[in-house]
């Protein structure tokens, strides 16, 4: 049995990614499990000059997950590489650099200043605002995804993942515009919009008033939307959107997923990303599966 999967020729010994924003760059858990048990991790968000991030409060709680305003808090694109890169290195799981920018620029300037460096795979943020489009994410237009996706496939040379945001009216055509500038895979889905309002003081929780909504209340957008995507484009796909389990974790690949990332359910349990590993392992020798890979995209519809 094997849960090693391949995503843009990239090996990973298991499916289970950390999804960027919710893991630091590894350095949180280490005193917890070897980050080695993990088959990668996204590290986190980063820009090409540092950023402070929003002013808080910027994490609410919701019934079924959370939301968020960080403002994409980190030490810059080259912080990154002196600080934490070479540590992550050091370690037998494939790291993904996350990527995200007001303009075009941005996005192609950090691209190009990791092309050199050991990180195995980019992935990139187009939920970030647009500030030559008045403020609207990349990633909510056919055009401005691809825009970006031209750019940083100009930019490097490094397997490319395009991260999509479910804030759309149809996200196959998103992904199919940046499948045809160059991705090499997509992972989706990102955070939705919510808000959440005091009732006491009658103004938003979030000082950015509105956030991400993540957890498992969004698993089942995501795995409609990971769906639609695996029958529009032929390029691998990398599930997440509210996966705490090994359950949800088999869900979305039948969906069409060929790998997953976890994110908000290691808030609450830090270990649950290696109980979806042991889980899957369960999963394929319960039911007689050699290849993890074998379920993906293997949902019957009726």
């Amino acid at each position: 049995m094997s849960l090693a999967v391949k995503i843009a020729e990239v090996e990973f010994k298991n499916p289970v990614i950390m999804a960027s924003g919710t893991y630091g760059n590894g350095e949180c858990y280490t005193d917890l499990y070897p980050i080695d048990r993990l088959g990668g991790i996204s590290c986190k968000g980063m820009t090409i000059e540092p950023r402070l991030g929003n002013p808080p409060p910027r994490i609410a709680e919701t019934p079924s997950g959370i939301l968020n305003s960080v403002g994409l808090q980190n030490i810059g694109v080259h912080g990154f590489i002196e600080k934490y890169l070479p540590v992550l290195k050091k370690s037998d799981c494939v790291i993904i650099a996350n990527v995200a920018g007001a303009k075009v620029e941005d996005y192609a300037a950090a691209a190009e200043a990791l092309d050199p460096t050991d990180v195995d795979m980019i992935e990139l943020n187009i939920s970030c605002p647009n500030v030559k489009a008045g403020g609207a994410a990349w990633g909510i237009s056919k055009e401005g995804a691809a825009t970006v996706t031209a750019a940083v496939r100009k930019a490097t040379k490094k397997p490319l993942i395009v991260k999509l945001t479910p804030n759309v009216t149809d996200i196959t055509e998103i992904a199919k515009a940046v499948e045809a500038e160059g991705a090499d895979a997509l992972s989706l889905i990102n955070t939705l919009l919510g808000m959440r309002i005091d009732i006491k003081t009658r103004r938003p929780i979030l000082h950015n008033n509105m956030g991400g909504l993540s957890g498992p209340a969004v698993f089942p957008v995501a795995v409609r939307m990971v769906r639609q995507c695996f029958k529009a484009v032929d390029i691998p796909i990398i599930g997440m959107g509210g996966i705490a389990t090994w359950e949800d974790a088999v869900e979305i690949m039948l969906a069409g997923a060929s790998a997953i990332q976890m994110g908000t359910a290691i808030f609450t349990d830090p270990y649950s990303p290696l109980k979806v590993i042991d889980g899957l392992e369960n999963y394929l020798r319960e039911n007689g599966i050699g290849e993890l890979s074998d379920i993906v995209g293997k949902c019957e519809e009726w």
